[in-house]
């Protein structure tokens, strides 16, 4: 009897709950590296104070955020895989995809650089050059934006890796932290956003050693998931979070997003 007048308070106290209030949320489907870099626990409290508005993120691989805003589980897409995310516009899931900002990919390594690419500005080459020499690589196997630009990079180097995939390929099917962490600890090269390697705390020894490749550029895009496909989606919201981040108030928030001094993101929405 106890637990069924609980059970009807807390429903009564639910009830009570304006509706316009549960719905000043919205759910951000996103990636780890704007999530694992703090990104998010910079900008969304600066949207919520001005807008009420809180986001609930949920972050893993773009592939899989993708999915996921495929299936109707959330009202706003950010990540960052251009042509996924035009095809998702495409076939209606979004309603219009807009780039929101950028940083670069870079390959780390130990300081002995056993391939011995340090400082080479051709990402193809390092890359045939770590396979041809059988360097240890961690790649991320996760579906993600990253684990994407990996794989077109190699295919334009003339590698197959997969097929030396539990040889000197490793694939740890983990997000970018977790990936960065099996690298270093075995000695591997690994291909990480600039965002998250900035924030990375367990650098070790490890080392840049190529960057600074046009094919490393890195955009992100924001998208509101199409309402007339997903009726559940939160338009309004949502569409007033994708206005907000490319607004000069956005833009400036992720301009002055810096850890150790250094910025993560670099903004370049177009009105």
């Amino acid at each position: 009897m106890v637990t069924r007048r609980l059970l009807a308070v807390g429903f009564l106290a639910l009830a009570a709950v304006p509706a316009a209030a549960q719905d000043r949320f919205i759910t951000l489907a996103s990636t780890t590296s704007t999530e694992q870099s703090g990104l998010f626990g910079h900008i969304l409290p600066m949207f919520k104070r001005e807008t009420g508005i809180e986001v609930r993120v949920v972050a893993v691989g773009t592939g899989p955020a993708i999915k996921n805003a495929m299936n109707g589980d959330g009202d706003v897409l950010l990540v960052h895989d251009k042509p996924a995310e035009e095809k998702f516009v495409a076939e209606g899931y979004g309603v219009e995809r807009f780039d929101l900002m950028y940083n670069d990919f870079i390959v780390v390594g130990p300081p002995n650089d056993p391939a011995g690419i340090a400082g080479m500005k051709d990402a193809r080459a390092a890359l045939k050059k770590i396979a041809d020499g059988k360097s240890l690589f961690a790649s991320r196997r996760d579906n993600s934006g990253t684990h994407s630009k990996e794989l077109a990079l190699w295919k334009a180097a003339g590698v197959d890796p997969v097929a030396a995939s539990g040889t000197w390929y490793r694939e740890t099917g983990s997000g970018m932290g977790a990936t960065l962490n099996t690298a270093v600890g075995m000695g591997a090269y690994a291909l990480t956003d600039r965002g998250t390697w900035i924030s990375f705390r367990n650098k070790g020894n490890y080392k840049i050693v190529i960057e600074g490749d046009p094919d490393l550029f890195n955009q992100y895009g924001v998208i509101l998931v199409n309402p007339a496909k997903f009726p559940n989606v939160k338009a309004k919201q949502g569409q007033a979070f994708v206005d907000w981040l490319r607004s000069d108030e956005g833009q400036r928030a992720i301009a002055e997003f810096k850890v150790d001094g250094q910025s993560l993101f670099f903004p370049n929405a177009t009105k």
